[in-house]
């Protein structure tokens, strides 16, 4: 059932809607290919950041309305396709995916069609992807003189270095089966809703706390060196086993039933 959102962010470009414990973020920009407007994305990033002191949504969804695209990055056909202004340090997009980094709600992409240079950011930025058989993954920028800049700060580690340049420099676009095979997706499926509903329910029935403290836990540990990650994880796994949810997961396993989150 979808039941709207206490904080609604949504416009005529961006769907937000909250459906049960998931909030869905859909650009509805259909007949542009769903190409990112400065209103989506300053949309997006409101919506993320807001739902991250929402106990009752457990994970956000972001896709693009239709089947033929996910978001095929600028609108080109826009005056102002990269910047509003010039003078302005943080663009829209670099705030968005600032969001996403630090978000500790799990961010899955549901990649319903093209997903094309900035599109490739949306993706990238999210924990987990799901991809149509029929999707297309590229970085055409060159084509049009510009390169992928703000979208390699996300997507570099994601896929192997000479794919990545390859991708790049050509501006030519991989298949769904070539996305799964470097990594850049977990699944690839015809029955993509299917999918996707299978990959919600495995995170669903588990602690939310855990999650939550856990993806502030892994996204912290990325840039450090090993001894600064050890001794950054040796204070958290401390931190791990004194909550609620802790507490109930041990009890229900040594009581042999499923345990019942707090969240807490």
């Amino acid at each position: 059932m979808n039941t709207p959102t206490s904080d609604n962010f949504s416009s005529p470009e961006l769907l937000v809607e909250q459906r049960e414990a998931v909030l869905w973020l859909t650009i509805t920009r259909e007949a542009r290919r769903n190409a990112m407007s400065h209103a989506v994305l300053a949309g997006m990033g409101h919506a993320i950041a807001a739902a991250q002191t929402r106990r009752d949504l457990r994970a956000i969804v972001i896709t693009g309305a239709g089947s033929k695209a996910f978001c095929a990055g600028a609108d080109l056909q826009s005056a102002q396709a990269f910047t509003t202004d010039y003078s302005e340090p943080h663009g829209h997009l670099a705030q968005l995916l600032r969001v996403a980094k630090s978000s500790t709600i799990p961010l899955i992409a549901r990649v319903n069609g093209a997903c094309m240079a900035g599109g490739m950011g949306l993706l990238s930025m999210c924990d987990m992807a799901v991809a149509s058989s029929h999707a297309v993954f590229g970085l055409p920028e060159v084509k049009v003189g510009v390169f992928p800049a703000q979208v390699l700060s996300v997507l570099q580690h994601l896929i192997p270095r000479r794919v990545l340049a390859e991708m790049c420099i050509t501006g030519e676009p991989i298949t769904s089966a070539q996305a799964l095979e470097y990594k850049l997706v977990n699944y690839v499926d015809d029955n993509l809703d299917a999918k996707l509903q299978w990959l919600l329910e495995r995170i669903l029935d588990k602690s939310p706390a855990a999650i939550r403290r856990g993806l502030y836990t892994m996204k912290h540990m990325e840039a450090m060196a090993f001894e600064e990650s050890m001794s950054f994880t040796e204070s958290q796994i401390a931190l791990f086993t004194l909550t609620e949810d802790a507490k109930e997961g041990q009890r229900a396993f040594q009581e042999k039933r499923k345990p019942q989150w707090k969240g807490q």
